[in-house]
């Protein structure tokens, strides 16, 4: 018995090692997030602040996020989410920045969610509105404190890494991507073109079966009138043969 003891000991190590590396893991994957997770450069998108509840005894009953400073957004506007007050700040901006032909001198740097609740084993997305993104930077990062009602606050600023290991506190990043673009690498005009060629060239088909089967009416036509006259000529012969066995 003993000895199969010693056996399992090894066994049993292995298993518990391994349900300590899942616990210690599992949380990193229950951070404020953006979904989704990228947007285009220069265009305006509706992004959701992902925000599960990480705690077994308490709610979570706050959340702030802060916009980026290097890269102000000139439209920031929050989704009503029922139950939860939103505050939105706005701070002028140490240079102004143009949008549609205006120069904006203050910008949303700020928004804020409160009064609701999250209960332990639940997320809520707050979804925002915001444009025009920039067209210089592959990413945005947004700083997000979550406050429970136990007065404790997690704070999810610190900025990931390329190559680099998940940060414990990882900041929410929303991917910045060109345009989308054809399958071949070509923009949406070269679609258009291809587009137009293709019609273009369905048209001259249906053209082309048309005049076939036009000329093929015409043959057919020729060679019915062509058969008339012969089968006219036959049944003449056939008059005058027959008068003059008689005669």
């Amino acid at each position: 018995m003993n000895a199969k003891r010693l056996r399992r000991l090894p066994v049993v190590g292995c298993l518990t090692a391994g349900g300590l590396v899942l616990l210690a893991a599992g949380p990193a994957f229950a951070h404020v997030s953006v979904q989704p997770g990228e947007a285009e450069k220069g265009g305006y998108s509706t992004i959701n602040f992902k925000v599960p509840n990480e705690r077994d005894d308490a709610s979570t009953v706050k959340l702030e996020v802060t916009l980026p400073s290097d890269h102000p957004l000139a439209s920031v506007m929050p989704q009503p989410v029922p139950g939860w007050d939103i505050k939105v700040t706005k701070s002028k901006l140490a240079k102004p920045v143009e949008s549609h032909g205006e120069k904006i001198n203050e910008a949303v740097t700020k928004v804020t969610w409160s009064g609701g609740k999250i209960e332990p084993g639940m997320f809520q997305q707050f979804p925002v509105s915001v444009g025009q993104l920039p067209e210089d930077a592959d990413q945005m990062v947004f700083k997000a404190l979550q406050t429970y009602d136990n007065k404790e606050v997690v704070r999810w600023i610190e900025e990931p890494k390329e190559g680099a290991a998940e940060p414990e506190n990882p900041a929410p990043v929303l991917k910045l991507v060109d345009p989308a673009k054809g399958a071949d690498g070509q923009g949406a005009d070269a679609a258009s073109g291809k587009a137009k060629d293709a019609t273009a060239g369905s048209e001259a088909a249906a053209s082309d079966a048309s005049n076939d089967k036009d000329g093929s009416d015409t043959t057919a036509r020729v060679l019915g009138i062509a058969g008339i006259v012969i089968g006219a000529a036959g049944v003449a012969f056939g008059v005058v043969a027959g008068r003059r066995r008689s005669a």
